[in-house]
């Protein structure tokens, strides 16, 4: 990098599984071109894989664990501590597994992501692909959003889409909606990076227009 140039937008990431979603974001975050650097991962499970692919990436990491908390609030509180330490220009949730509380949430306003394997505002929550197959939807698919106080209710940014095949299980679909969330989410956290999306009063704003719905990526 050239002494003069501009330091990248700071990236955390937060994560509490096996961080496949982290993973596809390191690999993305280390092209030579990407407009942003990830500088910590947060976990609220000691234990979970997602924190090895950090190490793996030399990444530093940081756990605030949840069970050791007396409430919501306190997580949160110990959470909000440890971000305000990193001072993240973005904070990225990838399969964090809490639910966050309004005033965390607006501290960070327009600065916060997350995934969704569902085409929201459809099957918001759990078991969205078990849901998906009751239903007898024929296409499903995965959500890009700013987080907002609302439960995976924020304004859409962009969205990928998988047909259903008359022989999809939950498990078959969970694998082909991840493939789409390990594309998308570097793409979107891109855009972020280069300040092409913000979180508006009314919506995501792209460019500097409004966009009337979320941008679609659709499989072959």
């Amino acid at each position: 990098m050239k002494a003069d140039a501009a330091p990248l937008p700071k990236i955390v990431v937060l994560a509490s599984g096996s961080g496949t979603n982290l993973q596809a974001l390191i690999e993305a975050t280390r092209e030579r071109d990407f407009p942003g650097e990830i500088i910590a991962v947060g976990c609220n499970r000691p234990g979970a894989f997602a924190l090895e692919r950090a190490a793996q990436a030399n990444i530093p990491t940081f756990v605030i664990d949840h069970t050791k908390s007396d409430s919501r609030e306190a997580f949160d509180a110990s959470l909000m501590a440890e971000l305000h330490r990193h001072n993240p220009d973005v904070i990225v949730l990838a399969g964090f597994m809490r639910i966050l509380t309004p005033d965390f949430v607006r501290a960070f306003r327009g600065r916060m992501l997350n995934i969704h394997p569902s085409l929201l505002p459809a099957y918001t929550g759990l078991n969205t692909h078990k849901r998906v197959l009751e239903a007898g939807d024929k296409v499903h698919g995965v959500s890009i959003h700013f987080v907002t106080e609302e439960l995976d209710g924020g304004p859409v940014i962009a969205q990928s889409e998988i047909r259903v095949n008359d022989d999809d299980t939950p498990e078959s679909l969970a694998e082909r909606v991840q493939q789409q969330e390990h594309l998308l989410y570097p793409i979107v956290l891109r855009w972020f990076c280069e300040g092409r999306i913000q979180l508006a009063a009314d919506g995501v704003q792209f460019d500097g227009s409004l966009l009337p719905s979320p941008m679609r990526l659709a499989d072959s």
